[in-house]
């Protein structure tokens, strides 16, 4: 298993599947880093408690909202024009890589909260993804392909 929530993060991302699946969940309004942070946890057997919840959601929901949405939302209002502008479409790239170095920070905040958290629980650990999805996504389709992925990578990690 991988040790920190980013090389997981990575990991599971690179899966067949998971960008769409991510994308389709941001979409709906989900917070992809949560939930990458979900599958972490769940992998890590950390049991799923409310105030657990409420603490990833006090460090992810900020640093999303001032920092990578504005970033987010530049690029993407970009993305027409730099097609054929040649001197924007380097900034626009340079944009991406604020924005992916963004995300992985908020990535490091959220395994620095979530790192003494006791691992190896036998309480629940099967619920933080649908507790950290918006509602609208708990029984989308994007969610089950993340779990399915998450779990297949679990598995191989595991060498089952």
């Amino acid at each position: 298993m991988h040790t920190d929530l980013w090389n997981h993060a990575l990991a599971l991302y690179a899966r067949p599947g998971v960008e769409a699946a991510c994308l389709d969940l941001q979409a709906l309004g989900g917070d992809v880093c949560l939930l990458l942070c979900a599958t972490w946890l769940q992998a890590r057997g950390v049991a799923v408690r409310d105030e657990y919840l409420q603490a990833l959601r006090e460090v992810a929901e900020p640093w999303q909202r001032e920092v990578v949405s504005p970033l987010r939302n530049l690029r993407q209002q970009w993305r027409a024009a730099a097609q054929g502008d040649a001197q924007l479409a380097p900034l626009r790239e340079q944009l991406k890589g604020l924005e992916l170095q963004a995300e992985k920070a908020l990535l490091t905040r959220l395994q620095e909260r979530a790192w003494q958290w006791p691992a190896g629980s036998h309480e629940p650990t099967s619920d933080w993804l649908s507790r950290l999805a918006p509602d609208q996504a708990r029984h989308h389709d994007a969610l089950i392909r993340l779990r399915v992925a998450a779990a297949a990578l679990q598995d191989a990690e595991d060498g089952v």
